[in-house]
């Protein structure tokens, strides 16, 4: 079995017949699809393309990928689809909207994360508590505010959550909860040239010292996925490091796309990873962490 740990469905162009078909190419068995929830001063025109055109509002915002799509999906797909949700916490009453979703529409991920906060902001805290209260892992986007340009930090303005550091208080005020690294800002962390590299995907040769070991060994509840140019580019930088990375945190990692196709899979398959190590990525933490699956 294989299961994608990061998907969208009414995304880039395909509905969901689409990502089963994908799906079934791929040999993937099952999915958990993430909502994403943009307020009107978030939105990004750079995502309009990518995303389903019946969520335009009358001021030409996007809503993001909401979860009555990814319920749609499910009516369509019962035995191929697991449901994650994240209300934004800025609106207020997340914490309870979320419960309410796992109550009424059987959510079991709070995910995808994807807010201009703070990760350790007390709304989203309050939203993280109860996600580990109900059993479920959040999944969440980390993008740094700055990264360097010229020897000075330079504001970017799509940052999503903060740093490692806020990361880390979110890990240690929410020991209950299972959090799902995804993203840049989280993966960048896999070397210890982060602060300096002025990349937001960084290429070359994994430097000792990545701040993303020292939060995978002493906080037990940080898993990762491996979605994305991100996370795929993380491993695909350094491949002697990657096989390394993967025997050391199999516990942890879960394979997942955030897109189409078998870039993922045809990379690990390069790495000649032991089978029980490739049976926990690709499938053993996702039942781990969702106990339905």
């Amino acid at each position: 079995m294989i299961i994608d740990s990061h998907q969208h469905v009414f995304w880039y162009g395909r509905d969901d017949a689409g990502l089963i078909a994908d799906m079934d190419q791929q040999g993937i068995d099952r999915a958990w699809l993430l909502s994403w929830e943009m307020a009107p001063q978030e939105d990004n025109g750079d995502y309009h393309h990518a995303l389903n055109p019946l969520h335009f509002r009358a001021d030409g915002t996007h809503a993001g990928i909401p979860l009555a799509d990814l319920l749609l999906a499910r009516a369509h797909y019962p035995k191929r689809f697991v449901v994650g949700y994240c209300p934004h916490p800025g609106k207020g009453a997340a914490a309870a909207a979320f419960e309410a979703a796992y109550r009424m529409h059987g959510v079991r991920i709070c995910g995808e994360w994807k807010f201009h906060m703070l990760l350790d902001d007390p709304r989203c805290l309050e939203l993280f508590g109860k996600a580990g209260e109900l059993g479920c892992p959040v999944v969440l986007h980390l993008d740094v505010p700055y990264l360097m340009d010229n020897g000075k930090p330079k504001y970017q303005p799509l940052w999503f959550g903060g740093t490692v550091a806020n990361l880390e208080r979110a890990l240690r005020a929410c020991p209950g909860t299972n959090f799902v690294g995804h993203a840049p800002g989280f993966w960048r962390e896999i070397s210890g040239d982060a602060d300096a590299d002025p990349a937001a995907y960084p290429q070359g040769p994994v430097q000792v010292g990545g701040r993303l070991h020292e939060l995978l060994d002493k906080y037990g509840n940080l898993y990762a996925d491996l979605s994305a140019g991100s996370g795929l580019g993380a491993l695909k930088r350094d491949p002697e490091h990657a096989r390394k990375f993967l025997l050391r945190y199999a516990e942890r990692l879960l394979f997942g796309r955030d897109f189409y196709g078998d870039d993922l899979q045809v990379f690990l398959r390069t790495l000649n990873l032991p089978g029980d190590v490739a049976e926990k990525i690709y499938q053993g933490n996702a039942r781990k962490l969702v106990k339905s699956e």
